[in-house]
């Protein structure tokens, strides 16, 4: 029986699988909505759908290198006992090598790829997973990059993976100033990695607060333009990453310190774990009894 775009709607709306997954189901059961359901549900789809609603904001970032390229993710989970799992761990390493070697643009793309190239797809293996370890887990982001042989990656992850920093320098091949530099990366939470990063946008507006800062201070206008390009000096140190006291040696600049090693810092991406999301208010003792009284 052919198989329509309606009948895959359906079975979505009714078990929250994936559309490959409903897709596979009602091919598998000859279009039977009834015996799909079933089969989503006995596959472990089904169960992992029901836990959609819940807030997943715990979880761990990850970093997976196979060469020249190398991926920062981040998988989502509903409490940080499960980043503990024997099986998420498992979860992250095997996300972590597809998608290095596979680099996939999107998040909905790499769901929808097979796994390792054969098999289930991404997302079925993690629906598996949710239905092995009991809660609501996804793939929230990743970000691949690509390095030339003259180039080092620099890997760091803090507090288990709650917080995951990837860097990349050219010109060097010294992996430890490469997780120096991700490591401060970690700490002080850049946003650019230079002043030439920042839009012209953003530093007009910051000029223009800065500006009426002074004035609401009582300051001369004479001497009000001097002092926006002092304190826009100080915003820059806050925001750019080469403009930074390095953690490591506050006496000099991060700028100093890699170019002292003979690199240049080309990008950094950081990840902390359910940043920007919504999180639980529940607290310990309220999750407990909540879990007893079911």
């Amino acid at each position: 029986m052919a198989i329509t775009a309606k009948m895959v709607k359906e079975l979505r709306e009714k078990t929250g699988a994936g559309m490959m997954d409903c897709k596979k189901a009602l091919q598998e059961t000859d279009g039977n909505l009834d015996k799909a359901v079933d089969y989503l549900r006995e596959k472990g789809i089904a169960k992992a759908a029901k836990k959609a609603d819940r807030i997943a904001a715990e979880g761990s970032t990850y970093i997976a290198v196979e060469g020249n390229s190398a991926v920062l993710l981040e998988v989502n989970c509903e409490t940080d006992f499960v980043t503990k799992n024997d099986q998420f761990k498992q979860l992250l390493s095997e996300l972590g090598s597809h998608i290095v070697k596979h680099q996939p643009e999107t998040v909905e793309e790499a769901l929808q790829q097979k796994l390792h190239g054969e098999g289930d797809t991404v997302e079925t293996y993690i629906n598996s997973a949710v239905a092995k370890i009991g809660e609501k887990i996804s793939l929230r982001r990743f970000t691949v990059v690509n390095k030339t042989d003259n180039d080092v990656f620099g890997e760091y992850l803090h507090m288990g993976g709650r917080i995951g920093v990837l860097t990349l320098l050219e010109g060097s091949n010294d992996e430890q100033v490469a997780k120096d530099v991700a490591m401060h990366v970690a700490a002080v939470n850049p946003r650019y990695v230079s002043r030439d990063a920042v839009s012209e946008e953003e530093v007009n507006h910051e000029r223009e607060v800065l500006k009426t800062q002074a004035l609401n201070e009582g300051k001369p206008e004479k001497i009000v333009e001097k002092m926006v390009e002092g304190r826009l000096g100080k915003y820059f140190e806050e925001i750019c990453l080469l403009e930074q006291s390095f953690v490591k040696d506050p006496d000099q600049k991060v700028k100093k310190y890699v170019a002292d090693k003979g690199a240049a810092v080309k990008t950094f991406i950081r990840y902390e774990v359910g940043e920007g999301m919504e999180k639980r208010e529940e607290n310990f003792a309220d999750e407990v009894m909540s879990q007893i009284k079911k």
